[in-house]
């Protein structure tokens, strides 16, 4: 039932915040010390926020609503009302051109061509690493040692790959502020050996045969929940990237046809993809239709069936049937096909188009993601069944291999 003038002037404090709701994710926050406050919770992309709206009686009923529906406007044209907001905030600022205004705007462009996690990730890095030492900084007066000394704070801590990261960060927002004339130059630039190199990290997997057969069957014998079961025996038949998996949707699956095709925007390269689907995959899936089918997500989150499952669910259950964080990680999966895969005779082009590894070309990735995809559909049945193979202890056969000319 929506709020009247009346009930909102006569809520009166108590012991406790307590919320007395309108329409359309519009509340009134009432504070033990008296205050009033509007809030308006929204989501965009699958995440939940809390925006406020000013306190009462300043903002009225009225016009806490009006401002409501500005900010549902901006969200049908999939704009965050609160990104906006701070965006505009900094713009009223006596030195408007700081670097957190101009990092928040490049962010804000760009966002729609990442991935929800990813765009998250790298806001958090600038939130956390950048803007509480040079965010209210003029742009164009920050230099090299400055952007150093975040990069070298950060290296303390032992994060090293992190501080490269936000050196390069940095680089990309100084550019943009270049290209739109706030700034002359890229100080991030300058910094190019000045931390050591990153040694390159694999992920932990397992490709010994002989070590695969226990780890299939002690995830067909997993005792958590039927949602992350369902997910662990998925994980090695269809080898996509972790959040790629995590994120599926009933949308993208196409049961009759036998495959799974993830949209471009939630691709690490931006490129659709095909998964064919092996039997032993589909009657994972139809084992969980009946579970998670009338929601979005394949494997939605235990709290709501509005979000997807957490990133640390697949490790977390590794963890649980023994395997630790140096023997194996749900990324370790694509490593262990990859490896068997090529071992065994299959097309490596073929392979790498079903990682979906980078393409040198970007437009050539963009028409070829369905390139190899019948002889990718033969190859994923024959990976599924050497799995099996190996699950149930019978002697092991290489996987059938393609004739190349």
């Amino acid at each position: 039932m929506p709020l009247t003038d009346i009930a909102v002037k006569n809520a009166k404090p108590d012991s406790k915040p307590y919320r007395l709701k309108d329409e359309r994710g519009l509340f009134l926050e009432v504070r033990p010390e008296g205050g009033k406050w509007w809030r308006f919770r929204f989501s965009m992309k699958s995440r939940e926020r809390l925006m406020s709206l000013g306190t009462y009686p300043d903002v009225t009923l009225k016009m806490a609503r009006e401002r409501r529906d500005e900010a549902r406007r901006m969200i049908a044209q999939g704009i965050d009302p609160s990104e906006a907001r701070k965006a505009a905030k900094c713009a009223t600022t006596a030195c408007e051109e700081t670097f957190e205004r101009i990092a928040r705007e490049w962010w804000a462009k760009f966002q729609p061509t990442w991935t929800e996690e990813h765009g998250n990730q790298i806001l958090r890095r600038f939130e956390l690493n950048v803007f509480p030492w040079i965010g209210s900084r003029p742009i164009k007066e920050i230099n090299a040692p400055e952007v150093l000394a975040l990069a070298r704070r950060i290296e303390s801590r032992g994060a090293l790959e992190m501080a490269h990261r936000t050196i390069q960060g940095c680089g990309q927002v100084f550019r943009y502020g270049i290209a739109t004339g706030r700034c002359e130059r890229n100080p991030a630039g300058d910094l190019k050996g000045a931390l050591p190199p990153v040694k390159e990290k694999h992920h932990p997997s397992i490709t010994d045969p002989k070590a695969i057969a226990p780890l299939l069957r002690a995830m067909d014998n997993y005792q958590g929940s039927p949602f992350t079961a369902c997910a662990l025996r998925l994980a090695p038949l269809v080898f996509v990237r972790p959040g790629e998996l995590r994120h599926a949707e009933w949308a993208e699956i196409d049961l009759e046809a036998k495959e799974w095709r993830i949209p471009a925007s939630k691709m690490k390269m931006r490129v659709q993809h095909i998964v064919p689907f092996s039997r032993q995959a589909i009657a994972i899936i139809e084992e969980l239709q009946p579970l998670t089918g009338n929601g979005k997500y394949l494997f939605p989150s235990m709290r709501t069936l509005e979000r997807p499952m957490s990133e640390n669910t697949i490790n977390g259950a590794l963890r649980r049937l023994g395997y630790t964080k140096d023997e194996l990680t749900g990324h370790g999966f694509r490593s262990m096909a990859s490896t068997l895969l090529n071992e065994q005779g299959w097309n490596g082009d073929a392979v790498e188009r079903q990682l979906a590894h980078a393409e040198r070309d970007n437009i050539r990735a963009a028409y070829n993601y369905a390139e190899f995809l019948p002889e990718r559909r033969r190859m994923m049945q024959a990976w599924a069944d050497y799995l099996d193979s190996l699950k149930d202890g019978v002697k092991i056969i290489p996987i059938h291999r393609e004739a190349h000319g």
